[in-house]
């Protein structure tokens, strides 16, 4: 894992987060095009990864590591919030922001691909990122 010292690119982790937002978008819009394992699993692996990348963006200088554990919390977070239906929350649930953002219904499976994602963004962020040398090596 990176420690202290690490600086993230902002304009690039925007460009990124940006990209994960509409290829997340893409697979719930086009899923019937996708084979049914992408179709059911991406856009959950792709949330958690926007919730990873969107932590290094504010956070440019904290460690990989306690960027994904803080994005695998909320992710987790949010995820069991979706076993409580109080009216407010259900409310904010029924429009498209909430529902995008905090999801509607509590699915084991989701729990794996939000550390799937939050994975992906550590290795990429680890080998390819550090290749740009937009990361140094520790």
């Amino acid at each position: 894992m990176m420690g202290y010292g690490l600086t993230r690119n902002r304009w690039l982790m925007t460009v990124f987060a940006g990209l994960v937002v509409v290829t997340g978008l893409a697979s719930r819009k086009f899923g019937h095009h996708l084979p049914g394992f992408i179709a059911a699993y991406a856009g959950d692996a792709l949330w958690a990864l926007l919730v990873f990348c969107l932590l290094g963006l504010v956070w440019n200088r904290l460690a990989t590591g306690k960027i994904a554990v803080a994005a695998l919390v909320i992710s987790y977070v949010v995820e069991f919030s979706q076993l409580f239906h109080p009216g407010w929350l259900e409310a904010v649930r029924h429009t498209l922001a909430g529902r995008l953002v905090l999801g509607t219904t509590f699915v084991w499976s989701d729990l794996v691909c939000y550390t799937v994602g939050v994975l992906v963004g550590v290795g990429i962020e680890l080998i390819w990122f550090r290749r740009m040398e937009v990361i140094p090596a520790t």
